[in-house]
């Protein structure tokens, strides 16, 4: 069938899963996807796009519908061109260097496992190194929102190609901010993991002990959710950690979020951006931030060793046989840097190494005493004229809030904010300590929502409930409770009084009808599954650990008993349920929609 409006379809996860429950066809979406990419008439975004067939053949691989077992079905993604996808060639864009890998990368056929279905590779500052995206041999990218403004890199195609809704999400990479100034740039997510999660097989590196793949989206929910997919313990690269599992977490409802104090904090003379970044601060605040102010000239001394201390030489390793062989094929700002460093030796490196791990120890209680920092994403805006005069230097002032920022081990998560009072977009960077990705995307979520802008270059409005649902750990179970053992009511000891912890406040599925059962107390629901005129009722899902879960069932007294609650949405958790046997004497209570709000009228009467 031909799905109904299918031009002005924004290409967000919910909009799309909803469009192929409703009937939307796969050929359809991807017919639609290449009319998009066509439409934006810039041949500086993509190095190579996968024809029709080849896109018809990936998505006969991934199956029938299925979001539950495949989160991310059906949903197309663009790769930055030194990442490998099996079918296309890799670039790095340097044309004499180009290769047909044999394999996805590792990440990449994680995302196909998830239902993912990848469109095509994107342009980028030649081996990863840039944070414009004009150094490439091929046309420039052209800036989503400004095309006077620099596109931004090194992940420069991939993040405009988000920006014009073309794809759902795509990869970028990021060493010292690839994945975070150009989503700045173009008024989109950008999403830069805690090292390890992601493996770099199938990745032409920068800098090996930096680098990770990044995600570029229209919302954090659907970030998050390409960075769970991509996660995981790779054996074959030696930098993958185990245990790899980021889950997204609740909201605190307070929370310390560092900022550079004034005087560590730059914009290069642009009052409009100091002001965009300062409304942000009071954003957060409403949000149940509490604004710390920290000495960032700490940070910027890390930032400073990336690209004039002897990292430049672990680029220089990554591309050796290509630059001492033919360096004529390179960029010729890229040949520059990466040449230079011939000028350092091995008791540099060293030497730099143990500065960074004098500035590392002396700013582990500066990272511990805030749950989360923000800073600009960019201190100001570079035009494609000022890259023309000077290469260097504005792509060097690009990086000030993002150099230090995988020397020093932590996430970062670029969130779009409301517009500046001259129309280009807000943006700011929250970052955190290693593995608390999840953190950085509960908060992120929320302000973008509060923020309420446009989505990159499309007009589309920020879809509802956006944000990742916290999740359970692999060492956890998440448990559904309808009753006395929620959060502040009287049994709840036994729930975190065993390392449970509130993962989030939901729905059943509209099939369940509620009682208030005899005898107590403390007074106890009970849920009983019903086959027709049943109602959602309201829950909240616990996370707890598998060792404590068998001790707590020991608790649980006749009628009421664990077994499978169906949430709304369709996810399905071990929950409470009653045996209908245990209703003699109970009140109906389905009309209420939930426990809590049946106590409050018990009390109110």
């Amino acid at each position: 069938m031909v799905f109904p409006a299918l031009q002005s379809l924004p290409f967000d996860k919910a909009s799309l899963h909803a469009a192929y429950a409703a009937g939307l066809s796969i050929e359809d979406m991807l017919t639609e996807t290449l009319r998009r990419i066509d439409a934006v008439r810039d041949p500086g975004i993509f190095l190579h796009l996968a024809p029709m067939g080849a896109l018809l053949a990936a998505a006969a691989e991934i199956g029938p519908f299925d979001p539950i077992r495949k989160p991310l079905w059906g949903l197309p993604f663009a790769v930055k061109d030194n990442i490998d996808v099996r079918g296309m060639p890799t670039t790095a864009a340097c044309p004499d260097f180009a290769y047909e890998p044999d394999a996805d990368a590792f990440a990449v056929r994680r995302l196909r496992d998830a239902g993912a279905i990848p469109v095509g590779k994107t342009n980028l500052d030649q081996f990863a190194t840039g944070l414009v995206g004009v150094r490439t041999p091929y046309p420039v990218p052209l800036n989503a929102i400004d095309p006077a403004i620099v596109p931004g890199g090194s992940s420069s195609g991939s993040g405009v190609i988000v920006a014009h809704g073309a794809v759902a999400f795509s990869l970028g990479t990021d060493t010292a901010g690839s994945g975070r100034v150009p989503a700045a740039l173009n008024n989109i997510v950008g999403l830069k993991p805690s090292l390890g999660l992601i493996s770099a097989t199938g990745v032409v590196p920068a800098c090996r002990t930096l680098d990770t793949i990044s995600v570029f989206a229209l919302t954090v929910g659907d970030a998050f959710a390409a960075m769970q997919a991509m996660a995981g313990h790779d054996p074959a690269d030696a930098y993958s950690r185990s245990g790899a599992n980021p889950q997204a977490w609740p909201l605190p409802k307070r929370f310390k979020i560092g900022v550079p104090d004034d005087a560590t904090l730059t914009f290069d003379g642009d009052a409009v951006q100091e002001a965009s970044y300062r409304q942000s601060l009071r954003k957060l605040e409403a949000l149940g931030g509490e604004i710390v102010a920290i000495d960032f000239a700490p940070f910027q001394a890390v930032a400073s060793l990336l690209y004039h201390g002897p990292w430049v030489a672990e680029r220089y390793a990554a591309i050796r046989q290509q630059i001492e062989a033919r360096p004529e094929t390179l960029h010729p700002v890229t040949a520059k840097i990466i040449g230079s460093a011939a000028g350092f030796s091995a008791a540099d490196a060293f030497d730099a190494l143990y500065k960074l791990a004098d500035l590392r120890r002396q700013l582990e209680p500066t990272i511990a005493s805030v749950d989360l920092m923000c800073v600009p994403s960019i201190p100001t805006f570079y035009s494609v004229a000022d890259l023309a005069a000077d290469p260097v230097e504005p792509n060097t002032r690009l990086g000030t809030y993002t150099n230090f920022v995988n020397l020093l081990q932590m996430c970062g998560l670029a969130v779009p904010t409301r517009a500046r009072s001259d129309g280009r977009p807000g943006s700011v960077t929250l970052l955190a300590a290693a593995d608390r990705d999840g953190l950085l995307a509960a908060v992120g979520a929320r302000l973008h929502a509060a923020e309420a802008p446009t989505l990159g270059a499309t007009g589309w409005a920020l879809p509802p409930a956006d944000g990742p649902a916290p999740d359970v750990g692999p060492e956890e179970i998440a448990v559904a409770l309808v009753g006395a053992h929620m959060q502040g009511l009287p049994l709840n000891s036994q729930v975190s009084g065993r390392g449970g912890r509130l993962l989030f406040e939901g729905e059943t599925a509209p099939i369940y009808r509620l009682y208030s059962l005899a005898g107590g107390p403390p007074k106890r629901p009970g849920l009983v599954r019903q086959d027709a005129g049943g109602a959602a009722i309201a829950l909240e899902v616990w996370a707890m650990p598998r060792t404590a879960f068998g001790d707590f069932m020991t608790e649980i007294p006749q009628p009421l008993g664990i077994g499978t609650v169906d949430l709304a949405g369709g996810r399905q958790v071990k929950g409470f349920l009653c045996e209908p046997a245990g209703l003699v004497g109970a009140e109906e209570i389905t009309g209420f929609g939930g426990w809590r709000a049946f106590l409050a009228s018990a009390k109110a009467s």
